[in-house]
This record gives structure tokens, C-alpha cells and sequence, in this order.
């Protein structure tokens, strides 16, 4: 409960003092019409986000032939946004707590927006790339002001509701961006499929500046950003974090590399597969919005090192399953996949609070780091290991290295190294 200067129409007048309006001012709860308003604005705007980020991932096929590119070239067009995006959640994220929260989430939107009009009218892959990257760092401003928005803004006793919807839109964003990409290159192009993206964004933006209220109870840190670099120095410096980071990008490699390669994989024999046909696979990363619940409820039942160890084991069970030639096989194979995987990442992004007593903001945002880390390395770092053993060395490869990861963490843990 904060005495500010009254900023809403919801604000109860108490006092007038001086020509000034005193409010007494509580955080928004589901009774509140402002707090829909920022579920749905950030619900939107996350979809849209994730949408955009992975919007490129089924064309690499498409990419490799009109522009007469190899496999790893074409990844560029993910795994630079992402490095965009990494560098925006840094800097942005420094920024955010100084300068406020709702500027950035906007901004967000509209500079993801405008690269998707203008790249339809290049035939330069090269400027396409730095298009991309320009977007990812736009695309940071969102996640990197949200979370605190929310927590900010909304009762504590109400706020992981708005969360849950904010995060599952996160896993519907990148599954329906990669959907629609498949299906409206097929019948029309990737250009028409852009200028789409560019249509929504600008919905998006404009929905944004007529739902989302303005910060209540945003406080300027007044900390410098060396404390805020010091910060991430001393998670670098904490072994059980280094562990936990690694395998945030252990298991983000083998879940990006299975989808990375998976067109090329569908699109030759026995499959031949239409790029429309294969965008459908992507249905099964709806299951993210399962999986993160799911693992929530079990980590309350058994312990949470088990419930992630099995959602590991499945994710490389689903991999396994992807050297099977039968469809409906690799079918099931993707479903685990993406089970195992939202179950081992939702877990080990909420055990990295129980690990570090403060700087937790910092500790949080090198998780997301090395989360993204592993989707740049299973994007772009895999095309030669593509190239020289095919798809089923690439398999055994991406099921083995969770597994082999594990081991070494046990082994490091028990001997105290």
C-alpha cells in the first residue's frame, strides 16, 4: 500500500492538500478492470514476441534455395535475433529498473514490428540478417521489463495468475509463429507471411497504447551499474549456478537442434513432405503450456532434482524416437520432446531463487542468458555435424549430450569438485 500522486481514474481522492491529490493506491487485483488489462496487453504482446522470434525457423529450407546458401547460413536468420536478443536483455533489462517499465514493453512491440516490413522488399540475405538482429534486440524489451511489471503492479496474492497466462502465451507465440510460417509460405510466400506479422504488430502496438496502464508503483533503482555487474560476476563465481547454466544450454541445444533440422529431415526421402505438412509438426510445442504446470504439481508431490532428471530422460527419449522413418513415430517422439523439455526448463528456471540468497534479478537473467545461448548453438553451431553424419549422427548426438551432462554434474558433485 503506496501514498503517491494520483495517476489513474481508479485512485480513491483522500486529501487535498496544496492543489495536490492525495490517492491511496492498492495493487491490482482480479477484481480490478486495469488488472485484465494487463494480462491481456502482456498476453498479446508475449504471443506476438515469440511469434516473431521464431518466425524464421521452418523457412531455412526456403532460405537455403533462393538464396543459394548453406544450412548454417540460413540458421543466421534465428540465431542472430537470439544473440539480439541476449544483448537487449542485458542492456534493456539495466535500463528498465532505472527508467520504467511500460515504455520498454511498447517499444518492444514496435520495433519487432517494423523490420517485418521492410525485409519483404530486400533480396540481400546479408541485410536480412541485420534486420533480424536489430529485431532481437527489440524483442528484449519485453521480457526484460515484464516479470517486474507484473510483480510491480499486481497483488501478490494474484499476480501468478497473470503470470501463468503471460508465460503460456510465450510457448502459443513460438508454436503458432512457426505454424503459420510453414503453411502461409506454402500457399503464398515468406514475404506475404512477413507483411502479416508486420499487420499484427501494428494491432499489437496499438492495442498496447490504449490497454496497458501506466506504472503505479515503479521505483528507480538508484544503484549504479557497476552493482549490477558485480552482481553477475558473483554468480559466475558460484559452481552449483555454472551447473545449473550449463544445463540450461545443454538441453535448449538438443531441443533447438531437433527442430532446426527437422524440415530438411521431412523434406527428403522416405518423407517429402510439403513445407505446410511439416509446419503442422509444430503443434507439439503446444505442450509447453502443459508441461510447465504439469511440473509445478510434481515438484510439490517429489523433488524437484527427480522431476526434472525425468523430464530430462524424456526429452531425450522423444529424440531417440526421431530416427524411426514412421511418421507417426517421429510424431510421438516431438510430443515427448517438448513434454521433457518445458518440464526440465520450467524447473530449473524456478531453482535458480533457492540457489542465491540475492542479486536473484542477475541470477535469473544468466539463466535466460544461457537458455538462449543453447538456441543459437542448436540453430547455427550444428550444420556441419548435419553435413557429415546426416540426421540419425545428429540424433544420437543431441539424445546423448543431456545424458552425458548429467553424469559429469553427478560425478563433479559427489567427488566436491
Amino acid at each position: 500500500m503506496v501514498w503517491k500522486r494520483e495517476e489513474t481514474d481508479t485512485s480513491k481522492n483522500l486529501n487535498k492538500k496544496g492543489g495536490m491529490t492525495l490517492a491511496l493506491q492498492q495493487p491490482y487485483t482480479p477484481k480490478d478492470r486495469s488488472f485484465w488489462q494487463i494480462t491481456l496487453s502482456l498476453t498479446l504482446a508475449s504471443f506476438f514476441i515469440f511469434a516473431s522470434m521464431y518466425a524464421v525457423q521452418p523457412l531455412f529450407p526456403v532460405y537455403v534455395k533462393e538464396f543459394n546458401i548453406s544450412i548454417s547460413a540460413a540458421s543466421l536468420s534465428l540465431s542472430l535475433t537470439i544473440t539480439g536478443l541476449i544483448a537487449g536483455l542485458i542492456v534493456l533489462g539495466f535500463f528498465s529498473d532505472r527508467h520504467g517499465r511500460t515504455s520498454f514493453i511498447k517499444a518492444s512491440v514496435a520495433g519487432a514490428t517494423i523490420p517485418f516490413l521492410i525485409i519483404p522488399w530486400t533480396d540481400s540475405f546479408f541485410l536480412l540478417l541485420c534486420l533480424r538482429f536489430i529485431q532481437g534486440v527489440a524483442l528484449a524489451g519485453l521480457p526484460a521489463a515484464a516479470l517486474a511489471y507484473l510483480h510491480e503492479e499486481i497483488d501478490r496474492g494474484s499476480v501468478h495468475v497473470a503470470t501463468a497466462l503471460y508465460i503460456s502465451s510465450n510457448a502459443l507465440g513460438g508454436m503458432a509463429g512457426r505454424v503459420m510460417a510453414g503453411t502461409m509460405t506454402d500457399f503464398f510466400s515468406w514475404h506475404t507471411y512477413f507483411y502479416m506479422l508486420g499487420g499484427l504488430g501494428t494491432v499489437m502496438f496499438l492495442l498496447m497504447l490504449r490497454l496497458l496502464p501506466a506504472s503505479r508503483f515503479f521505483e528507480s533503482s538508484e544503484l549504479s551499474f557497476r552493482h549490477d555487474l558485480h552482481g553477475f560476476s558473483y554468480h559466475l563465481r558460484n559452481p552449483r549456478l555454472l551447473l545449473i547454466f550449463g544445463l540450461g544450454i545443454i538441453f535448449q541445444t538438443s531441443f533447438t537442434g531437433v527442430w532446426t533440422y527437422l524440415p530438411f529431415h521431412l523434406q527428403e526421402a522416405p518423407f517429402f513432405l510439403s513445407l505446410a505438412t511439416i509446419s503442422l509438426f509444430y503443434f507439439a510445442y503446444g505442450l509447453g503450456v502443459v508441461g510447465s504446470p504439469l511440473a509445478g504439481w510434481l515438484a510439490g508431490h517429489f523433488p524437484l532434482s527427480s522431476v526434472r532428471l525425468t523430464g530430462i530422460f524424456v526429452l531425450c527419449i522423444g529424440i531417440f524416437l526421431m530416427l524411426f522413418d514412421a511418421v507417426w513415430i517421429i510424431s510421438i517422439g516431438l510430443a515427448l520432446l517438448c513434454l521433457g523439455f518445458f518440464t526440465a526448463h520450467s524447473l530449473t528456471a524456478s531453482s535458480i531463487g533457492d540457489l542465491v540468497t540475492h542479486h536473484k534479478g542477475s541470477a535469473s537473467s544468466l539463466y535466460l542468458v544461457s537458455y538462449y545461448i543453447g538456441v543459437v548453438t542448436g540453430s547455427s553451431m550444428l550444420g556441419p555435424l548435419y553435413n557429415s553424419q546426416g540426421w540419425p549422427g545428429l540424433m544420437i548426438f543431441l539424445a546423448l549430450l543431456p545424458l552425458i551432462y548429467i553424469v559429469i554434474v553427478r560425478s563433479t558433485v559427489k567427488t566436491g569438485n
